[in-house]
Protein backbone atom coordinates (compact mmCIF):
# COMPACT_ATOMS: atom_id res chain seq x y z
CA UNK A 1 0.00 0.00 0.00
CA UNK A 2 1.32 3.39 -0.79
CA UNK A 3 1.54 5.98 1.89
CA UNK A 4 -1.40 8.18 0.26
CA UNK A 5 -3.67 4.83 1.09
CA UNK A 6 -2.31 5.44 4.83
CA UNK A 7 -5.58 6.65 6.13
CA UNK A 8 -7.68 6.58 9.22
CA UNK A 9 -10.46 5.73 7.32
CA UNK A 10 -8.56 2.76 5.73
CA UNK A 11 -7.61 1.98 9.28
CA UNK A 12 -11.38 1.90 10.42
CA UNK A 13 -12.67 -0.31 7.08
CA UNK A 14 -9.84 -2.82 7.98
CA UNK A 15 -7.63 -2.26 4.83
CA UNK A 16 -4.76 -1.46 6.40
CA UNK A 17 -2.29 -4.28 8.14
CA UNK A 18 0.20 -4.23 10.47
CA UNK A 19 3.01 -4.82 7.60
CA UNK A 20 1.33 -1.06 5.96
CA UNK A 21 2.43 0.39 9.47
CA UNK A 22 5.76 -1.19 10.30
CA UNK A 23 8.46 1.29 10.83
CA UNK A 24 11.52 1.63 8.20
CA UNK A 25 14.78 0.33 9.89
CA UNK A 26 16.78 3.18 7.94
CA UNK A 27 13.52 5.79 9.63
CA UNK A 28 14.75 4.73 13.12
CA UNK A 29 18.61 4.54 12.44
CA UNK A 30 18.12 8.24 11.20
CA UNK A 31 16.48 8.65 15.18
CA UNK A 32 19.37 7.02 16.65
CA UNK A 33 21.70 9.36 14.52
CA UNK A 34 19.63 12.36 15.66
CA UNK A 35 18.80 11.34 19.78
CA UNK A 36 22.97 10.54 19.93
CA UNK A 37 23.97 13.89 18.22
CA UNK A 38 20.90 15.54 20.47
CA UNK A 39 23.18 13.49 23.64
CA UNK A 40 21.11 10.81 24.45
CA UNK A 41 22.48 7.73 23.78
CA UNK A 42 20.57 5.77 25.34
CA UNK A 43 17.45 6.52 23.02
CA UNK A 44 19.90 6.16 20.22
CA UNK A 45 20.72 2.55 21.30
CA UNK A 46 16.53 2.30 21.45
CA UNK A 47 15.97 3.30 18.19
CA UNK A 48 19.32 0.73 16.85
CA UNK A 49 17.63 -2.09 18.38
CA UNK A 50 13.89 -1.03 17.08
CA UNK A 51 15.55 -1.23 13.30
CA UNK A 52 16.56 -4.72 14.09
CA UNK A 53 13.16 -5.63 15.47
CA UNK A 54 11.82 -4.11 12.12
CA UNK A 55 13.25 -6.53 9.56
CA UNK A 56 11.78 -9.45 11.94
CA UNK A 57 9.14 -11.10 11.77
CA UNK A 58 5.88 -10.38 13.69
CA UNK A 59 6.00 -13.12 15.58
CA UNK A 60 9.51 -13.60 16.31
CA UNK A 61 9.46 -10.00 17.99
CA UNK A 62 6.18 -11.68 20.54
CA UNK A 63 8.01 -14.25 21.31
CA UNK A 64 11.38 -12.20 22.05
CA UNK A 65 9.39 -9.88 24.28
CA UNK A 66 7.42 -13.07 25.97
CA UNK A 67 11.06 -14.86 26.72
CA UNK A 68 12.02 -12.26 28.33
CA UNK A 69 9.41 -11.77 30.74
CA UNK A 70 11.15 -12.59 33.89
CA UNK A 71 10.42 -16.50 35.40
CA UNK A 72 9.61 -17.08 31.62
CA UNK A 73 12.42 -18.63 30.43
CA UNK A 74 15.44 -20.65 31.45
CA UNK A 75 19.64 -19.71 30.61
CA UNK A 76 20.09 -22.34 28.07
CA UNK A 77 16.74 -20.47 26.11
CA UNK A 78 17.90 -17.49 26.50
CA UNK A 79 21.36 -18.19 25.47
CA UNK A 80 19.64 -20.12 21.94
CA UNK A 81 17.66 -16.50 21.49
CA UNK A 82 20.62 -14.63 21.82
CA UNK A 83 22.61 -17.30 19.43
CA UNK A 84 19.52 -16.91 17.00
CA UNK A 85 19.57 -13.00 17.36
CA UNK A 86 22.75 -12.82 16.12
CA UNK A 87 22.19 -14.85 13.18
CA UNK A 88 20.03 -12.91 12.09
CA UNK A 89 21.80 -9.99 11.93
CA UNK A 90 20.90 -8.43 15.30
CA UNK A 91 23.64 -7.94 16.72
CA UNK A 92 22.44 -5.25 19.54
CA UNK A 93 18.86 -7.37 20.47
CA UNK A 94 21.27 -10.35 21.11
CA UNK A 95 23.42 -8.20 23.47
CA UNK A 96 20.44 -6.90 25.24
CA UNK A 97 19.04 -10.64 25.65
CA UNK A 98 22.43 -11.58 27.08
CA UNK A 99 22.29 -8.44 29.19
CA UNK A 100 18.45 -9.44 30.86
CA UNK A 101 20.14 -13.55 31.31
CA UNK A 102 23.12 -12.30 33.58
CA UNK A 103 20.29 -10.14 35.04
CA UNK A 104 18.17 -12.78 35.85
CA UNK A 105 20.54 -14.93 36.90
CA UNK A 106 21.39 -12.69 39.72
CA UNK A 107 18.00 -11.83 40.64
CA UNK A 108 16.78 -15.34 40.66
CA UNK A 109 14.18 -14.27 37.79
CA UNK A 110 15.10 -17.66 35.35
CA UNK A 111 12.28 -19.98 35.01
Amino acid sequence: MTPEHISVGNAVDGKLGLSDLRMDPAVLAHQAVVAAEGGNPQLAENFLRAAELATMDDDDVMNLYEALRPHRSTAEELEALRISLENQGAARCAALVEQAAQAYARRGLLR
